[in-house]
């Protein structure tokens, strides 16, 4: 690691606040714990200062760098966890894509996958520790940093999410290319999502083996795929990763995490996600609390879900929007979060009253009850 010796992950310091690990393991809490996607992110100053000379895929590699990203969000807000910045698209780097970020454009792959042949240029085996053991470097040194402050997330993209960035070669408002792969070369999407499923394993494997405490699944592009494609091509390599993952804990005598699924824009598949053997079942802001409740049940905790764009609103209206989302959803199994990542130009102030209405409105809900 960056002129110091590289610290090893164990001996980590006494976790102090275990709000947001009892909620996903459905445990009785205080308030409502809180977190939000992107929360190490553009929207704080100090990130962008920290991130100004530097390559973003650069900045992913450095353990040193993560770690302060990370960080940050937690000096100015009483957040009850911390997510490891890095990005989903190191898997296909680690398969042998090279990928870069373009200023205005996003994550740009310069050789997407085109036809089937092309599946035969990514690496059939991939060594985790190898190609990403910065990450896993990250991990630890964030895990002390902390002095155990908060629990640290570690995360993947899930299979079809990173397949159709392969194949899309960058963001799209469609995904056509790659679900054109769907119809037209089943067998050949199903190798490449295996493939996929087979390094995220080892890969979120690796985190917890390295600190990580939960684990999210993100299955962003889950939207742009109906009922029976997800059933198909989505819904069973989620549900192979939490299976696999928690064998592979057992057998390494590693902690078994717990873990969290996010398929954004899939209220239909709701009812399959909450029996994909994850913990916690993530929401967008698409769905009613109480819809989304009925059809989960009361055995997986819940995590979400307000529209991002609401932290545009004066503060006193996200403590309304919020005391809202809480009666919706309860107090209990439940973890709050936005129903997607913050955006660039959000008033980190009003991030801060998002995460301040959690707690105060939630301890006063549970006091009253």
């Amino acid at each position: 690691m960056e002129g110091g010796e590289r610290l090893l992950p164990k001996g980590f310091p006494k976790l102090k606040n275990d709000t947001f690990l009892r909620a996903a393991r459905g445990e009785e809490t205080e308030h409502v714990p809180v977190w939000c996607m992107r929360q190490a992110g553009r929207y704080l100053p100090e990130f962008r200062e920290t991130r100004a000379s530097q390559d973003f895929f650069a900045t992913c590699r450095s353990p040193k760098l993560c770690c302060e990203l990370t960080l940050q969000p937690l000096r100015r807000f009483p957040l009850d966890a911390a997510i490891i910045f890095s990005d989903i698209l190191v898997v296909p780097q680690a398969l042998g894509m090279e990928v870069v970020m373009v200023p205005g454009k996003g994550p740009t792959f310069t050789e997407p996958l085109k036809e089937v042949e092309d599946l035969l240029k990514l690496r059939q085996k991939v060594d985790v520790t190898a190609e990403l053991g910065y990450v896993f470097q990250a991990i630890t040194l964030t895990r002390h940093s902390l002095e155990g402050k908060v629990p640290l997330i570690g995360f993947s993209g899930a299979p079809w999410t990173l397949m159709s960035y392969m194949i899309e070669g960058g963001g799209s408002t469609t995904m056509a290319k790659a679900k054109s792969w769907l119809y037209r070369h089943p067998e050949a999407s199903h190798r490449l999502l295996q493939l996929l499923a087979d390094v995220i394993i080892d890969y979120l494997v690796g985190q917890v083996a390295a600190g990580a405490q939960a684990l999210q699944l993100f299955e962003s592009h889950a939207g742009h795929l109906g009922p029976e494609l997800f059933q198909d091509f989505a819904l069973p390599y989620i549900r192979d990763i939490a299976q696999a993952v928690k064998s592979k804990l057992k057998e390494e005598a590693l902690p078994l995490v717990p873990m969290i699924i996010f398929a954004k824009d899939a209220h239909y598949a709701l009812r399959d996600l909450a029996h994909a053997g994850y913990e916690v079942v993530g929401l967008d802001w698409t769905i009613r609390p109480q819809e989304a409740r009925a059809q989960i049940g009361k055995d997986v905790t819940l995590q979400g879900n307000l529209d991002p764009c609401a932290l545009y609103a004066p503060k006193e209206k996200i403590g309304e929007l919020v005391k809202k989302m809480l009666e919706g959803f309860g107090t209990q199994r439940y973890i709050a979060n936005l129903g997607h990542g913050l955006y660039p130009d959000m008033n980190p102030e009003h991030v801060g009253a998002f995460v301040e209405a959690v707690h105060a409105h939630s301890r006063h809900i549970n006091k009253h009850s």
